[in-house]
């Protein structure tokens, strides 16, 4: 991976979340910009930005900041690898495994939230007249 960094502003744009939310998330502990700059700017990485994404996509599965903090940690201590034996890899696996299962329950629950939602939206369209025969 590159150590190129970047401000806050470029990892805005490639995250899509706001400078707010990143300095929230900054603050909560799920994210630590890997450097600052001499004039005390906060500089990212490449890692710094995967780890971003991780918590954009659990937000709006229903995730708790805790939960968060929790998977990040599981994921962190797999990446590392350090002197973990079998045992302890396979609990950090299982956490992962429990965090899977949560994630495709919570994007099932969206997928009936969005199909009604559709439904509604047909039977809106049902009752306006068509715009032909206006």
């Amino acid at each position: 991976m590159s150590g190129r960094h970047m401000q806050i502003g470029e990892v805005a744009a490639r995250t899509e979340l706001s400078l707010r939310t990143i300095r929230h998330y900054e603050e909560s502990g799920l994210v630590v910009p890997s450097a600052r700059s001499q004039g005390g700017f906060r500089l990212y990485t490449e890692s710094d930005v995967a780890r971003l994404m991780v918590i954009r996509r659990m937000k709006p599965l229903g995730f708790t900041l805790e939960q968060m903090r929790d998977l990040l940690g599981v994921t962190d201590r797999l990446d590392a690898d350090a002197g973990l034996d079998c045992a302890e890899r396979e609990t950090l696996l299982d956490q992962v495994r429990a965090y899977e299962r949560a994630a495709t329950e919570q994007v099932e629950k969206l997928r009936v939230q969005l199909s009604r939602a559709e439904d509604f939206a047909a039977t809106l369209r049902a009752r306006l007249p068509d715009a032909g025969s206006s």
